[in-house]
């Protein structure tokens, strides 16, 4: 019997894991669960019942039981101390001069016991924060102390704010779950320029718009020639020295006459037609038995 799985997520604008409820199986849509994670109980909004969800090896964790007044009340509660302890966290930080390290944000578990304080570093490399990390132990004694080191893309979400495409608010923090990998070639293959200030984000990363529609881009391209292809047009001959994937045209410089702008379906590339041109001329086999 296929046990029942949900989505849960454990931010506003998070990415949804699957747990197994079968323990709780009244659970619908927008209820408040407790689940045990890598990182302790954690408090989750239920965002989806998984019909048919892909087996994993290690399988699914248990929902331990739907959440009660009282632990909505007490996540409340410890969320209105987390700017304290990311406070307190930057003060001691400055005063270990521990240069390059930026505290961005404080989060505590629903109950409590598990106080996560996230960094940032102008470098890549991992930061050692185990002097801070004790000094922050000693003064939290109720929970468990954590140091998590974050990206720009996560430092962007947490702190919000403008795009830089001038939204009022960043993708990644209104609605964006999780980050998709972004290359340069998808700026590319939208013609987009490749300009710092054009394809940059606030983060300093590859703008994750770059990905919205590049799929579209990229399969309406391979119905047009690609650049220099030698085609052949209403008003002759010539190369293509532009396509436009969303218009569906191919800009052509033909000899003595100058680049014009031609539909897909006006233009003909020469290879093909070519390749036409040698098959016509080839010989008919059924035609040579029946002589």
């Amino acid at each position: 019997m296929q046990h029942p799985i949900i989505g849960v997520r454990f931010a506003q604008i998070g990415k949804s894991y699957h747990f197994n409820a079968s323990t709780v199986p009244e659970v619908k849509v927008g209820d408040h669960v407790i689940v045990e994670t890598s990182r302790g109980k954690q408090l989750g909004e239920v965002t989806q019942i998984v019909k048919n969800p892909v087996a994993t090896p290690e399988g699914w964790k248990p929902v331990e039981r739907i959440a009660t007044p009282r632990d909505l009340v007490l996540r409340r509660m410890w969320a209105q101390k987390e700017l304290e302890a990311m406070i307190a966290c930057r003060e001691r930080a400055a005063k270990l001069k521990l240069a390059g390290v930026k505290i961005v944000a404080a989060e505590y578990s629903f109950d409590g016991t598990r106080l996560t304080l996230m960094f940032s570093t102008e470098s890549e490399d991992k930061a050692d924060l185990k002097s801070l990390r004790h000094d922050m132990q000693k003064q939290y004694q109720q929970a468990q102390v954590e140091m998590r080191q974050i990206g720009p893309r996560d430092v962007a979400k947490l702190l919000g704010g403008m795009g830089a495409c001038g939204l009022e608010t960043r993708c990644c923090s209104k609605f964006l779950s999780e980050f998709s990998p972004i290359s340069i070639k998808m700026a590319k293959e939208q013609g987009i320029s490749l300009t710092p200030t054009e394809i940059t984000g606030m983060c300093g990363r590859l703008r994750c718009c770059l990905v919205y529609e590049y799929e579209q881009y990229a399969a309406a391209r391979k119905e047009l020639p690609k650049r220099n292809k030698h085609v052949v047009t209403p008003l002759g001959e010539g190369k293509v020295i532009d396509a436009n994937p969303l218009r569906m045209t191919i800009r052509v410089n033909i000899p003595e006459v100058g680049n014009r702008e031609f539909d897909r379906d006006a233009v003909q590339p020469w290879d093909e037609l070519e390749a036409l041109r040698r098959k016509a001329e080839q010989p008919c086999e059924n035609c040579e038995k029946k002589a």
